[in-house]
């Protein structure tokens, strides 16, 4: 039985108290949402209509047209934020239950930001095909599913196989959402030292979600040369100590062979991305061509410092709020759902992730600097840039439906 007020045991309330002194306890106390009708339920015939008898005329067109499920309920503008809690924040495996406030933020930064509705929902499973299999089950009560914290490699098959056993968008924000911020940050990064993204090579230290996915999407944007790391050092065809998804990696990056380690990759390099929690030292950083970029990304504390990274390089971001040029994924996942479900699309595709990168880096526009290429999430042009860029992209793209 759930204990009222006053059965709670008095040094568990004297507990509570002393972590309410604390204002992140005392903003999380009774968590960070709650469910509101959008219909009054006034009298009689308001009952009714919202629920029996009127509620069976609605559910009997939906079993004869299941697309109308989009229309007469709330499913076209809710997303699952779904976690095993394997890798959270910077945390890592604390599993479900410690999770749950991350997932109900993540929920919050949706309404507020894109005014989509999201449902944490934290699975007591890290099994492939449990994850798999819970996820589909669920997916008719959602128009999106939003992965988020789950540990790599895993991550990466879960979101391909349910990718192609759904019709509705499915997104790994830990990898997508790092990597569309990446690019916009990178494209403003090389406009301002008079290059473009052909003209760079880029070295990325971390083969995990995030530095999987924004590899992928700077190859697919153009990036001149990228090799990536791992903690045994440089990946390459050949080593024989690599996953499927680091082989993969390695037939299509590291085209100037390097087999040593991350800071000897460094050396004339244009661009480091660090997303592994290493620490770059300032012979590293010594080492890059003129005008370098350093995106340290590391949460909460960066492979170098940004004020160290500044003597070296002309543009520096991290991923906290503190420092200028924030790599933040609010900036991404709220614009990309809501423009995705917008037009009802069945999938987010790789162009609509680049065409979200392309509106990022044009809010900032002709004011781009050294500490801002990247906007705030509280830019109010940021949201409706991405998503009438990611709605257009589907519809190019031959994914949207309306």
């Amino acid at each position: 039985m759930a204990a009222t007020p006053s059965s709670v045991p008095k040094s568990a309330t004297a507990s509570l108290d002393s972590l309410d002194l604390d204002p992140a306890f005392a903003l999380h106390r009774g968590g960070k949402l709650e469910v509101r009708s959008t219909v009054p339920v006034r009298d009689a015939d308001d009952l009714s209509l919202a629920y029996t008898p009127g509620v069976a005329r609605v559910c009997t067109a939906i079993a004869d047209s299941p697309e109308l499920v989009n229309d007469y309920t709330w499913v076209s503008n809710v997303v699952a934020v779904v976690s095993d809690g394997t890798a959270v924040l910077g945390l890592g495996d604390i599993g479900p239950a410690a999770a749950m406030p991350v997932m109900e933020g993540k929920a919050l930064l949706f309404k507020q930001f894109a005014n989509v509705d999201a449902v944490p929902i934290c699975l007591d499973c890290t099994d492939v095909d449990e994850l798999v299999e819970t996820v589909v089950r669920l997916a008719p009560s959602f128009g999106g599913i939003n992965l988020e914290d789950i540990s790599a490699p895993r991550c990466f098959e879960v979101e391909d196989r349910l990718r192609e056993r759904l019709s509705i968008p499915v997104f790994h924000d830990d990898q997508h959402g790092t990597a569309i911020v990446v690019l916009a940050a990178l494209r403003n990064a090389a406009r301002l030292t008079g290059r473009s993204l052909g003209d760079l090579r880029a070295v990325v230290a971390g083969a995990g979600a995030s530095g999987v996915a924004v590899t992928r999407i700077l190859l697919n944007a153009g990036i001149g040369d990228i090799a990536v790391s791992d903690s045994k050092g440089m990946i390459h065809g050949g080593r024989e100590d690599l996953n499927p998804v680091k082989r993969a990696l390695a037939a299509e990056t590291n085209r100037s062979g390097f087999t040593g380690s991350t800071e000897e990759a460094l050396a004339g390099a244009d661009v480091f991305i660090g997303l592994s929690g290493s620490t770059l030292t300032q012979e590293a950083l010594a080492s890059m061509a003129g005008d370098a970029i350093v995106f340290a990304l590391s949460n909460p504390t960066p492979e170098v410092h940004p004020d160290a990274a500044r003597e070296h390089a002309r543009v520096v971001a991290t991923g906290r709020s503190d420092f200028p040029n924030q790599i933040n994924n609010v900036l991404a996942f709220p614009g990309v759902f809501r423009g995705a479900l917008d037009v009802r699309a069945r999938t987010i595709t790789e162009n609509m992730k680049v065409a979200a990168a392309d509106a990022l880096a044009a809010v900032v526009g002709d004011d781009v600097r050294e500490d801002y290429v990247i906007p705030s999430p509280f830019d109010e042009r940021v949201a409706p840039a991405v998503i009438a860029a990611v709605s257009a992209q589907a519809r190019q793209d031959g994914v949207a439906r309306i």
